[in-house]
């Protein structure tokens, strides 16, 4: 079996896996109705499509609404509107082994032109250890289970850096360009729940 030949395949299948086992940790440890702190608050201007406190979170409480509307009875929409959080941190840890992944594999052919099937093997090693030891972290773990804008934020943080990833391996490309207009676009979005993500 030739890994560096089917190199993307086995790399997608690795981390849809890491995205599963963050998915199923967060879906089963959700909090089931209110949280403290500031969780109430989005959950009820989310399921309303209220205003919230200043500066707001407009594209946070939209994805919201639309977690609440398959809510069975007003009881479990807290439980509905806590699983953005649960999706949201469950794509970071998705991001964060492709970026672990991208960064490894830049520092393996930096000395060689390809790479053995054991050390592509540490590549994808190295993107798990690094996503899932993200993943049971108690600060990101604690704040993919409730209704919060952190994990969202931490989404767009990790897919911008992602696609600027992705836009400096395609800068010779004439469409390499087109990742600039994307990471454009989830930096507007980002403004929509939190202004963390100019830290990116």
């Amino acid at each position: 079996m030739d890994l560096q030949k089917d190199f993307h395949k086995y790399n997608l299948i690795t981390g849809w896996a890491v995205f599963l086992i963050a998915l199923l940790t967060y879906g089963l440890s959700v909090e089931p109705t209110v949280s403290f702190w500031d969780c109430g608050e989005y959950i009820a201007t989310s399921a309303k499509l209220e205003v919230g406190h200043p500066p707001g979170a407009p594209f946070f409480q939209m994805v919201g609404a639309f977690f609440a509307s398959f809510s069975p009875s007003p009881e479990k929409t807290a439980l509905f509107v806590n699983f953005i959080s649960v999706f949201s941190s469950a794509f970071t840890i998705l991001f964060l082994y492709f970026i672990i992944v991208n960064f490894t594999k830049k520092i393996a052919l930096s000395s060689k032109e390809t790479l053995t099937n054991s050390q592509v093997i540490g590549l994808y090693g190295s993107g798990v250890v690094g996503a899932l030891a993200y993943t049971f972290s108690d600060s990101f773990w604690f704040n993919a289970t409730e209704t919060e804008v952190y994990a969202m934020a931490m989404l767009f943080m990790s897919a911008m850096f992602w696609l600027g990833l992705k836009w400096t391996d395609n800068l010779d490309s004439p469409r390499g360009d087109k990742w600039l207009l994307l990471i454009a676009l989830v930096v507007g979005l980002s403004f929509g729940v939190h202004f963390m993500a100019l830290l990116t």
